[in-house]
């Protein structure tokens, strides 16, 4: 799959609110995916940070594009658990949501996700999500 083939899947399975995240498909791999989630004040909680609940739908929906990718096309899914450890702030930069498939069955996907703000060294998050695979 490549980056427009994650990008027409967001736009054909995601409701409208995540659509509104701006997310943008970076890149696509056999068991990987980078999303972008860029920078919007409308994000932003008290105090300036990028609020949780947005990296965490990214996350979340990042995962079903790299899910996706491994599968060689969107197929239905669902969230089964995702545990989320926020590290350090997001202010003002867009998010780089960097998934890695370590487990691909016939009914369950599992994934390790680390969200990046662009151009930092260190994460912001860490993510560990399962997915069971409907279809």
């Amino acid at each position: 799959m490549t980056p427009e083939d994650g990008e027409a899947i967001l736009r054909d399975y995601f409701a409208p609110w995540i659509q509104q995240l701006g997310l943008r498909v970076r890149e696509l791999g056999e068991r990987h995916a980078v999303v972008c989630l860029p920078w919007s004040d409308a994000l932003a909680r008290e105090g300036g940070g990028l609020c949780g609940q947005a990296m965490m739908a990214a996350a979340d929906t990042a995962t079903v594009i790299a899910i996706s990718s491994a599968r060689g096309g969107f197929v239905p899914m669902t969230t089964v658990q995702q545990s989320t450890t926020f590290q350090r702030p997001v202010t003002g930069k867009d998010v780089l949501i960097d998934v890695r498939i370590s487990k691909l069955g016939r009914t369950l996907a599992f994934s390790e996700v680390t969200l990046t703000a662009d151009g930092a060294a260190e994460p912001a998050a860490r993510a560990s999500t399962v997915y069971a695979i409907l279809g």
